[in-house]
């Protein structure tokens, strides 16, 4: 089993940052895909961004605004995102899978789910 565990979330205001962390052990592999997926209220879980062999990959709603790295030696991965819109609360999910092609798939294809954590923005 590969355990993930999310922090960094909160309330933030519109124009503001945060940064998500995952924290990644078990059984894992530096190989892994890892990224982030969210879910707000009455809607769909969708991709939002991942890394995969030092290549990161982003849904159009957050390109430019997001970033997502990856520390290996703490098998960590981190989303920094900036600029916050209140269209991006949500529960945000970290992920990881063998497959980077997985992340463009609907998100049931994805081996490792965190538990969630929510970003609220406001105003």
């Amino acid at each position: 089993q590969v355990q993930l565990v999310e922090s960094g979330g909160g309330l933030v205001q519109a124009g503001g940052s945060l940064r998500l962390s995952c924290a990644a052990s078990g059984r894992t592999f530096s190989s892994y895909a890892m990224g982030w997926f969210r879910q707000a209220p009455g809607q769909e879980r969708e991709f939002v961004a991942a890394w995969s062999g030092g290549s990161t990959y982003y849904a159009d709603s957050v390109k430019g605004r997001f970033t997502v790295s990856r520390d290996n030696a703490k098998n960590t991965v981190y989303l920094q995102m900036n600029s916050l819109r209140p269209e991006d609360t949500a529960v945000y999910y970290c992920a990881a899978d063998r497959l980077y092609s997985d992340f463009r798939r609907p998100p049931q294809v994805i081996d490792y789910w965190g538990k969630g954590i929510l970003v609220t923005v406001s105003s």
